[in-house]
């Protein structure tokens, strides 16, 4: 069974206020599947090394890059992350009609592989796209307890961006021209730019499509309805804003579309802030705790000109009821927000945004505004430093002084952690 959302969006230059690379991702997962923030050093490896994923052993390359990854606490993959040549990644589960009994990569495995390996868009697509030929992914029985499916992704650098969508070891990629939003439904149909060599063949012998004209890769394998259900109504509703808003879409504007409630009937209508739980790109638990949750936010401000250090906004848990902190992988990132795992904990933020939203919701007409508030002034607060810190970042860096622009950037990200951490702590002291 794959997820019950997740959403990723972003949106090119030409179609962004700052003329940068936007993107945009929530991961909704279990409403108690922990998904703590990690950093990961840039590495060397032997020749003879290799990676070992949850299922599945490949080679190891020379050099993995420094990276960010947002990770369900049990998965060595992620649901999203960006690295240190600004290629950001984030997957959608997908439904195929492929099923399997031997072991393939997870798909979050696939995303943080092409973190680690690729210097552009267009590179991690090449290595994604390989590995998924080589060792495939997608739904596949196993002991473990994980649930697997085929996904979906958006990958993205300053420059340019791509969609993938796979089937087992069946993939379609499709370049970005302005904006795209994708979610939990098959959409590259015949407009892919390149598919896997047997992409076509594979389905033709099991008599998927309808075998006239160009090859149509969704519907050759989508085992679903792909303009029914809350995945196509979430994908229409993100491209539907993205198209109306081109030309002044920011990072505010990503940060209102993934806190956005809207059921996607109206997929040009303003955005809805209520909660309705089981509607919305911003994903939320019934109040008993059934469904899914967002569990993690991300939007990503890329920077093609060099006037500034890119700034990835990270959100934990419902980004309606939250902070988008501002992160620089350039500095070390807070260890306090790697921690957490299947326990409940109060030294875990993900576990303590957890509590402040289900705390939030037991009395949401006076608990729900007093958080939005509470957070508001802060988010303020943090769009008018955090740009200032990544354009003197970059100035630092390019006089050779790259050591003193980590030293600021972490210290940045560690006052402003501790503030949020402070402030959730008082939101959950006053719900008693």
């Amino acid at each position: 069974m794959i997820p019950i959302g997740c959403d990723t969006t972003v949106a090119l230059g030409k179609a962004t206020e700052n003329g940068q690379t936007l993107f945009a991702k929530n991961s909704d997962r279990p409403p108690e599947e922990c998904q703590p923030l990690v950093q990961q050093e840039r590495l060397p490896h032997a020749a003879n090394a290799v990676t070992q994923c949850q299922f599945v052993k490949l080679p190891q390359v020379r050099t993995t890059y420094r990276h960010v990854g947002s990770r369900p606490y049990w998965c060595w993959g992620y649901e999203h992350g960006f690295n240190e040549h600004q290629v950001v990644i984030g997957n959608e589960g997908l439904a195929s009609k492929l099923d399997f009994s031997e072991p393939k990569l997870v798909g979050m495995e696939v995303l943080r592989l092409g973190l680690e390996r690729a210097r552009t868009a267009a590179e991690a697509v090449d290595v994604m796209t390989d590995l998924i030929t080589r060792y495939g992914q997608g739904k596949f029985s196993n002991e473990a307890g994980v649930r697997t499916y085929d996904n979906g992704y958006i990958v993205a650098d300053p420059s340019e961006a791509y969609a993938i969508e796979t089937a087992g070891h069946e993939w379609a990629v499709k370049r970005v021209e302005t904006t795209l939003g994708i979610s939990n439904v098959y959409a590259i149909e015949t407009d892919w730019d390149r598919t896997s060599p047997g992409a076509e063949a594979y389905a033709k012998a099991q008599g998927w499509g309808n075998g006239r004209g160009r090859f149509n890769f969704a519907e050759a394998y989508s085992q679903n309805s792909r303009s029914e259900g809350s995945g196509a109504m979430r994908r229409a509703r993100s491209c539907a804003v993205l198209k109306k808003r081109a030309g002044e879409i920011d990072a505010a504007t990503m940060m209102a579309l993934l806190s956005d409630h809207s059921d996607g009937t109206s997929p040009d209508e303003p955005f809805q802030t209520g909660i309705r739980p089981g509607a919305g790109i911003c994903v939320h638990s019934k109040e008993d705790g059934i469904g899914g949750n967002t569990a993690a936010s991300l939007v990503a401000d890329l920077c093609a000109d060099g006037s500034r250090l890119p700034v990835y906004w990270c959100s934990f848990y419902s980004p309606c009821l939250g902070l988008f902190l501002p992160m620089f992988n350039e500095g070390n990132l807070p260890l306090v927000l790697g921690i957490g795992d299947a326990r409940p904990s109060d030294e875990s933020p993900w576990w303590l945004f957890r509590s402040l939203s289900r705390n939030a919701r037991e009395e949401p007409e006076t608990r729900i505004p007093a958080v939005r508030e509470r957070w508001a002034k802060l988010q303020r607060q943090l769009f008018e430093t955090a740009y200032e810190v990544a354009r003197e970042g970059q100035r630092l860096t390019d006089e050779g002084q790259a050591r003193k622009a980590s030293h600021l950037l972490t210290e940045y990200m560690e006052e402003n952690t501790l503030s949020m951490l402070a402030i959730v702590s008082e939101m959950l002291i006053s719900f008693v």
